[in-house]
């Protein structure tokens, strides 16, 4: 694609988020900011959730992700469905009944500060890491698109994508992002729609056509219940998935601060809900695709790629199909990333404001001052994680975010499930820890699973953590009185 339009389009696209950031963030405050004045539509926030949850992770990893699992993925997003049935019944009632504005506001009350502050920085290390992860992807498209045609390092190319988030945020923040992130979600799933209906043109496929060469792929296995030693057996996928959905949404500052801006429990249920529905259909659109981009590949007799997260990309962007995929392709992925990114941003400086900081115990214009600028560093430190990323070369993104989760995330299941689930009193000042330990041993039995096993630990990382952190809770715990 030529960089001149690859501009155009980066120019056009960020000067409509910057407008609809100036409409919806007037006489914005840190209410605003944090919870959207509690004044969300639930049906918009639903939208936005589904771009916020797939991100340019899927958007490129998951389509790749089909090489090596096939449609087994599937195994996890139906137990994702059922971690938001947990979601929506069990966490939700809990967070507006205590009428919270950060979820681990939770742990002060029930366990105590040390647990309260532990909760906070182990979301605070995660989202950071997984927004970075996300941006990554963005960054070195748009880094071989663009910039290395203008001749712009990578580090420049990174500051400018950050320092173009931060312009639409830093006002209105949630009150914005339901908004932008609507809009992002529609726009990369017209573009998965297109990239597929070009597919089929090129190959002369109907409707039929198309399902027809999915089936005869040889991707399209979904349930693998035979080799327990897989990480892709069912049980494995499907336990995993309810976990991974409790703690990356239900446990996730970023996802429940949308949830918390609906107007009362019932939009924010009906939010929860349909977005747990249509996240089954989105994702198997999206390994539907990568299916045909692999049949396209082998049709036209394109080489496949050491990388299966460069599938998408070439085939959108090498000219093999219309001008108009690649420039979908582009903002798809543009948009895609940015949904996921801008609520990280806003939600890690929510995070570390409210939880660390104490800003809703000052006086609104102190508040606002310090929000705005903790929002200014969480932005650069993402830039520097992004470095970081590109400097050890990560392949699959999607492993990546989901391997971080299992170690990050273990600690709150943990946290929370003690905290619902019983009436013990934790020695909170042994609370961080826990919260250390557990995942250190977690990374040495994993390290170690193939010889004391037979087979290694996949996703389900996250609820040996979370167990044994549960376990290590109840010994530092008492009845109480």
């Amino acid at each position: 694609m030529d960089p001149l339009l690859i501009l155009s389009l980066v120019g056009v696209y960020f000067v409509v988020l910057i407008a609809l950031s100036v409409i919806t963030s007037r006489k914005a405050d840190n209410d605003s900011f944090f919870l959207g004045n509690r004044r969300s539509p639930w049906v918009v926030v639903a939208i936005g959730m589904v771009g916020a949850s797939l991100s340019g992770v899927t958007f490129v990893s998951v389509p790749g992700y089909v090489t090596s699992v096939g449609f087994t993925y599937m195994q996890m997003v139906a137990g994702f469905f059922v971690g938001y049935l947990v979601i929506a019944f069990v966490l939700l009632p809990l967070y507006y009944r205590l009428n919270l504005t950060s979820i681990y506001s939770y742990l002060d009350g029930r366990f105590g500060v040390s647990s309260y502050k532990s909760g906070a920085l182990l979301f605070i290390a995660s989202k950071l890491v997984g927004a970075a992860a996300r941006l990554y992807l963005m960054a070195v498209v748009m880094q071989i698109a663009l910039f290395d045609d203008l001749g712009v390092s990578f580090a420049t190319s990174v500051a400018v994508l950050i320092g173009l988030i931060y312009l639409y945020t830093f006002r209105g923040g949630i009150k914005t992002i339901i908004w932008t992130d609507a809009l992002q979600t529609l726009l990369f799933l017209v573009a998965v729609g297109v990239t597929i209906y070009h597919i089929g043109n090129e190959m002369n496929l109907g409707v039929s056509g198309l399902i027809s060469a999915i089936g005869d792929s040889g991707f399209f296995k979904i349930f693998e219940f035979e080799n327990w030693h897989s990480s892709q057996h069912f049980v494995k996928q499907f336990f995993s998935g309810i976990f991974i959905t409790i703690v990356m949404t239900g446990l996730d500052q970023d996802m429940m601060q949308k949830n918390l801006s609906c107007r009362n429990l019932k939009d924010a249920r009906k939010n929860i809900l349909s977005y747990g529905f249509a996240f089954v259909p989105v994702n198997l659109l999206f390994l539907s695709l990568g299916a045909l981009l692999v049949v396209f590949m082998q049709f036209k007799g394109i080489s496949m790629p050491a990388r299966a997260d460069d599938i998408f990309p070439i085939v959108a962007t090498g000219g093999y199909l219309p001008l108009s995929v690649g420039v979908l392709f582009f903002l798809g992925l543009l948009a895609a990333a940015l949904s996921s990114a801008d609520s990280a941003l806003t939600a890690l400086t929510t995070s570390f404001s409210v939880d660390i900081l104490k800003v809703n115990q000052l006086t609104p214009s102190a508040g606002k001052r310090i929000r705005m600028f903790v929002h200014v560093c969480f932005a650069i430190i993402t830039g520097f994680v992004i470095i970081v990323f590109r400097m050890a070369g990560q392949d699959s993104i999607i492993d990546t975010v989901y391997t971080l989760a299992g170690y990050t995330y273990g600690p709150l299941l943990g946290l929370f499930a003690f905290g619902l689930y019983t009436r013990r009193r934790v020695r909170d000042k042994v609370v961080p820890l826990i919260a250390v330990l557990t995942p250190v041993i977690t990374g040495v039995i994993d390290y170690n699973a193939m010889d004391w096993f037979g087979f290694g630990l996949g996703f389900e990382k996250l609820m040996l953590n979370g167990a044994m952190a549960f376990g290590l809770l109840w010994m530092f715990s008492r009845k109480e009185s």
